[in-house]
């Protein structure tokens, strides 16, 4: 029987809500037809923006938005997407499918759409295509109360009071498609650039994200902030909030990732070893940012995570678009208890993306709309959002082929404003169901409850049948004198909520 040690009484960091985060970026059906169809379209909608898609958002209590990209940002200019929808600049999308920007969703609505979620908005400046006043005037037009040129044209385009940004990125991917620089050439833009992103709400500030490493690029890490933090020594976390990094999780090469449906057991265990890379990265650029921040005032800003498969067969390779299964939801449950297991570094993340793309919680095809695996996964988890990381240690054996074996099982825990503790744990595991003991160090579990979420390994929702992957309750425990017993299931998400007495 695997053990599963949780002392209540020590608490290890507090979880943002912002870990449970998403992304939309202007890339194949996530922004036109996923979230947004317009004023006029026959399916319901508010303002433009798609009532069912929203309520479903809602419904898992989205912290935080981020947007238009991704490698969309470094050639969006944000004037194209003001004013009068038919007066509004057209583009060819070059990074995904050279389709038509038509530019009808812009800061307006991205804002609007923020507000119908009751979410942080989190915008991706222009940092590789754009210029620093570009980026100044974005930012004095979103968020100055007062006269100025931007302000005064935010009020002629029909919001008169500004909007209050939570956070901006400066450039995106900065080592590819935001540039292909060098570290240390970016760090230098990026001081530049920081410095026009005005503070206008001295009570609300703006909080900067820099450009930070691909996966395992662990000179980038160093050198960016080793540049930032030139001439203000001790003090880099003056100069940013955030340091970014990207990291998906592809099972095979990029050339050929493999479908999202149709995969063998040792595909399984090698998507489960690339997502539970993220711990070891994390670890890592945690450990360089520790050198320049020893105070853990910059936060890492995991803003762009999940699963990269092919596209499903006969549609736009530049779409990205694929379905969602079993595997997303293991994938998508360690990478949170990863998260949560970081948090006193890892203050926000975001899924790539929320819609139509990539490992999408939600999929719409005309009037039809589907909560894939992911959203149940992130329905579980929304129970740790603004709450205490405690203590916790779990007994796993390592599964897997040789060269791409991981943790049998993993676990987060913390407890609530309310004095519940919540756990959250995957199986990742074909074959094999684990009898787990869970025992208290302090307290005694009250009136337990728990739910899961499990199925076959490839099994998804369709708009055949939306409801075939969802999660239903889990009551299969014993309570025991200082803690619960259960078996967790093979491929499986669970969550047990445990008051304390």
């Amino acid at each position: 029987m695997a053990k599963l040690y949780i002392n209540p009484s020590i608490r290890k960091g507090h979880i943002n809500p912002e870990l449970q985060g998403h992304f939309s970026e202007h890339l194949g059906r996530c922004i036109y037809e996923g979230l947004y169809v317009g004023e006029d379209s026959p399916i319901p909608n508010t303002n433009g923006i798609r009532n069912d898609v929203v309520e479903a958002l809602r419904e898992i209590h989205v912290p935080v938005l981020r947007w238009p990209g991704g490698c969309f940002a470094d050639e969006y200019h944000w004037k194209d997407g003001i004013g009068p929808k038919e007066s509004r600049k057209k583009m060819i999308n070059t990074h995904w499918g050279g389709v038509v920007e038509d530019n009808s969703f812009g800061t307006h609505e991205f804002m609007e759409l923020c507000r119908q979620l009751g979410c942080k908005a989190y915008v991706n400046g222009n940092l590789g295509s754009g210029t620093v006043q570009e980026m100044s005037e974005w930012v004095e037009y979103m968020t100055f109360d007062g006269v100025s040129p931007m302000a005064d044209l935010r009020a002629k385009n029909g919001h008169e009071k500004p909007w209050h940004v939570d956070y901006f990125g400066v450039g995106n991917e900065s080592w590819g498609c935001g540039g292909n620089m060098l570290p240390e050439q970016y760090g230098m833009e990026y001081r530049r650039y920081q410095t026009y992103v005005r503070n206008y709400d001295p009570e609300n500030p703006v909080k900067k994200i820099a450009c930070g490493p691909s996966v395992d690029d662990y000179e980038w890490t160093e050198k960016v902030l080793e540049t930032t933090s030139r001439k203000v020594p001790e003090r880099v976390h003056c100069l940013m909030d955030g340091l970014s990094l990207h990291h998906y999780t592809v099972p095979g090469t990029w050339e050929s990732k493999g479908s999202a449906c149709d995969f063998t057991g040792e595909q399984w265990y090698k998507t489960m070893y690339q997502a539970w890379y993220m711990d070891e990265l994390v670890r890592r650029h945690s450990a360089i940012m520790d050198k320049y921040d020893p105070e853990g005032k910059i936060g890492l800003i995991v803003d762009e995570w999940g699963c990269w498969f092919d596209v499903e067969e006969g549609t736009n390779p530049g779409f990205l678009y694929q379905q969602n299964t079993i595997r997303d939801a293991l994938v998508a449950g360690l990478t949170l208890n990863i998260f949560n297991k970081h948090c006193s570094r890892v203050k926000m993340a975001n899924i790539a993306q929320m819609v139509n793309v990539l490992q999408s919680v939600i999929l719409t095809e005309g009037e039809k709309m589907l909560k894939t695996p992911t959203w149940h996964v992130f329905d579980l988890y929304q129970v740790h959002q603004d709450t205490d990381l405690v203590e916790s240690f779990l007994e796993t054996e390592m599964i897997g082929p040789e060269d791409a074996s991981v943790p049998s099982m993993t676990e987060s825990a913390s407890i609530d404003a309310d004095g519940v503790l919540h756990v959250t744990m995957t199986n990742q595991s074909l074959d094999a169901d684990y009898p787990v003991e869970l025992s208290l160090a302090t307290g005694k579990a009250g009136t337990v409850k728990g739910c899961i979420l499990t199925g076959e390994m490839n099994a998804k929702n369709t708009f055949e049948d939306p409801n075939h992957v969802h999660s239903i309750a889990f009551d299969a425990f014993e309570a025991t004198d200082n803690g619960v017993s259960f078996t967790l299931p093979r491929h499986s998400v669970l969550r047990l909520d445990i008051p304390l007495e």
